[in-house]
C-alpha cells in the first residue's frame, strides 16, 4: 500500500507543478516558431552554398 500512496503523492505534485507552469500564448508560439523556421531555412541555404563550393573545389583538385 505504501507503493500505491507513493505514486499518488507523485502525480499530485506533478499537477502543482504543471500549474506553476506559465504557458506561452498563441502568438508567442507562433513567434517562436516563425523564427526557427526562418533560423532554419538560412542555415540550410549557407550549408548547401558551403558544400557546393567544396565539392566545386575537390572536384578541382581530383582533376
Amino acid at each position: 500500500m505504501e507503493y500505491l500512496r507513493r505514486i499518488q503523492q507523485f502525480f499530485k505534485e506533478v499537477m502543482g507543478e504543471f500549474r506553476k507552469v506559465n504557458w506561452p500564448g498563441r502568438p508567442v508560439v507562433i513567434n517562436s516558431t516563425t523564427v526557427v523556421l526562418v533560423v532554419t531555412v538560412v542555415i540550410a541555404f549557407f550549408l548547401w552554398v558551403v558544400d557546393m563550393g567544396l565539392a566545386r573545389i575537390v572536384g578541382v583538385i581530383l582533376k
